[in-house]
């Protein structure tokens, strides 16, 4: 058993900038990521930028802009602490702090560029790594922290609580809280427990859910899982954000940053038809929800596998120095991206639900925070708008390092808690392969960008006898990253289809046809 004042479970930006807030003000903080490397999740796949503050912006418009893109179900007073603090936060942290280099204009400028359903360039961009850039220096300061303990290849097994682990039956009479983990070294299979005065989800995305994601490997929707089961409130997972433009090919689905049509790329059909006006206003600069679907009606109405983005128009040297990343990705499948239109699908991209919290982290259970992609702050509502999720990471990160830091004294009761029972079945890899392709097929086919009352009851029916199956082996298996994994994606998966069955309203992300 290890103790610890404040624990976080990932290191993406919200992980990374809680734990430095905490330690700065004193606090004994353990973060810990289950990849080899801090350098993992969804932070260091972001590509456009985050938002800072454009020449005539104001917070009021970009509030405006946020709950436009949301279809107005956002949280008002969230949206409002992101717009108030966001880009003295950016300021403050990101350039002050870490030293994070955007790139500028000529004029030694911050370099602005806008992104769809912005009404003005407030984007702040590093080319087109964006968060790899950032990441790269607040896992350089996390190291460099006295006060930080970094562990890697460690996977949570289950959050530690008092109804679920407690050897005192009485403590199930006191209001629900978290009072740490139980790991997983992934290298000895050894699973322990760290006691910890309040524990921060940092988990990101749950992307793998789905056969067709921008999300990497590690975005298993461990934090729902984890928080689910634990009893700390979800909700909104209904609206699961599509990227509209992923590079289609037979490998895999890199992400075409939204940066690329803010520039002036524009969407095209096999013939070369302009079609996203038929379906908004805005035509390629249209919320991320409502491209997806036009490009997916679209390959309907023509019987194509996709879509096309074509920003060859702009000088090739500007794209190359503009774009590097997606520049000598496409260039090394096969398109050039300087000469010809680069082919597109949608993928799922982005949860803008999650579980709940406070304007600063807090969960519905006690000395639980959730922050990141894994929380749901309500910013956004049912549709996310560009560039706010590296932003909203900064800010919750901020907020739930230093109520955490504050108030880690409060309460504290660590109880004895039942031994680990270690199982000793050996797990088939082809098992857990065809469970984890059960999984994604299902949620791509029955709840992915078009759904239908009929698919997501077959969907409902598919995953909750996958997930009895899943936690039978479970029971009697030798823990496994591997197994931990897929238990955390059923019940995620789970999860976000229950929450969809129950959403009376067409809306957003959320889009029923029937």
């Amino acid at each position: 058993m290890k103790r610890t004042d404040i624990l976080i479970i990932g290191t993406g930006l919200a992980g990374a900038v809680a734990a430095i807030t905490a330690a700065d003000k004193g606090s004994k903080v353990t973060i810990l990521t289950k990849t080899e490397s801090a350098l993992s999740g969804n932070t260091m796949h972001a590509q456009g930028g985050i938002i800072y503050k454009g020449i005539d912006d104001s917070p009021e418009k970009l509030k405006q802009d946020i709950m436009a893109a949301g279809n107005d179900h956002c949280r008002e007073s969230a949206v409002d602490e992101l717009c108030e603090n966001g880009a003295r936060l950016v300021q403050e942290l990101l350039c002050d702090r870490f030293g994070v280099e955007f790139d500028k204009d000529s004029h030694e400028n911050l370099d602005l560029t806008a992104e769809g359903a912005h009404s003005v360039p407030r984007i702040v961009h590093s080319k087109d790594k964006t968060g790899e850039t950032i990441q790269e220096k607040l896992v350089k300061a996390l190291n460099e922290h006295p006060n930080v303990e970094l562990i890697a290849d460690t996977t949570v097994v289950d959050l530690l609580t008092l109804s679920h682990h407690s050897t005192d039956l009485l403590d199930i009479y006191k209001k629900p809280a978290c009072f740490g983990a139980l790991m997983l070294d992934n290298k000895s299979g050894s699973v322990y427990s760290i006691y910890a005065s309040k524990t921060i989800l940092a988990t990101g995305g749950l992307g793998q859910i789905f056969r067709h994601t921008t999300n990497p490997n590690e975005s298993t929707g461990d934090g729902i899982a984890l928080a689910w089961r634990a009893g700390a409130r979800c909700f909104n997972l209904q609206y699961i954000q599509f990227h509209p433009t992923t590079f289609y090919n037979e490998h895999d689905r890199f992400l075409l940053s939204e940066s690329m049509r803010g520039e002036g790329a524009v969407l095209i059909d096999k013939d070369g038809r302009r079609f996203m006006e038929d379906f908004h206003k805005q035509g390629s600069l249209a919320p991320r929800d409502i491209v997806a679907r036009g490009i997916h009606q679209t390959m309907l109405n023509t019987g194509h596998p996709c879509v096309y983005l074509d920003i060859s128009h702009k000088d090739s040297d500007w794209l190359k120095t503009r774009f590097p990343t997606i520049y000598s990705h496409c260039l090394n499948s096969g398109t050039d991206l300087t000469r010809e239109p680069v082919p597109v699908v949608p993928a799922s991209h982005y949860s803008c639900g999650g579980i709940g919290v406070s304007k600063r982290g807090r969960t519905s259970l006690q000395h639980l925070y959730a922050i990141g992609e894994v929380s749901c702050t309500g910013v956004h509502g049912a549709n996310r708008l560009a560039s706010t999720s590296l932003l909203e990471a900064v800010v919750w990160g901020f907020n739930a390092g230093k109520d955490a830091a504050a108030t880690y004294q409060e309460g504290n009761h660590f109880p004895e808690i039942f031994p680990w029972e270690d199982g000793n079945e050996y797990i088939d890899p082809a098992l857990i392969m065809q469970d984890w392709m059960t999984v994604k097929s299902t949620m791509w086919n029955y709840v992915g960008l078009v759904r239908t009352r009929q698919r997501l009851h077959r969907a409902a029916t598919i995953l909750r006898h996958l997930q009895t199956e899943v936690e039978q082996f479970y029971q009697k298996a030798k823990m496994t990253k591997e197994i931990v994994q897929l238990r955390n994606g059923v019940q995620t998966a789970v999860a976000v289809t229950s929450a969809t069955l129950e959403a009376r309203v067409s809306k957003g992300a959320h889009y029923l046809q029937d």
